[in-house]
């Protein structure tokens, strides 16, 4: 998976949706924000969750943008992979399969 490029896509959609659609497009940016901006729980652990999420979800692209964002916000590989792991208990073999994506992210984005 070449994840930099899943996340210049993801970005590209949004920026053509937003041409096409505006108010829809700052509706979700918005949404987006608003979920992962700190709380009860870091942006580093709201970002760990949504690795595990998008590999329930068997989303690629979730899987490219979160593992990013994660180590963006300060999260390890280590870190990263444990997040993997429970998804794959929750998600069984299918789930592990999309692990080999957050292997290949956390090469391409530099976790440390």
């Amino acid at each position: 998976m070449d994840a930099k490029q899943m996340v210049d896509d993801f970005m590209q959609t949004a920026k053509q949706l937003g041409e096409f659609d505006k108010g829809y497009i700052d509706a979700v940016m918005g949404l987006i924000k608003e979920a992962e901006k700190p709380g009860a729980l870091s942006t580093k652990e709201k970002e760990l969750i949504s690795i595990a999420l998008g590999i329930a979800a068997h989303c690629a692209y979730c899987i490219a943008l979160h593992v990013k964002n994660a180590i963006d916000a300060g999260a390890t590989r280590a870190e990263i992979l444990e997040a993997a792991e429970v998804a794959g208990l929750m998600g069984g073999g299918p789930s592990i399969a999309y692990i080999r994506l957050v292997l290949d992210a956390l090469e391409q984005f530099g976790a440390k």
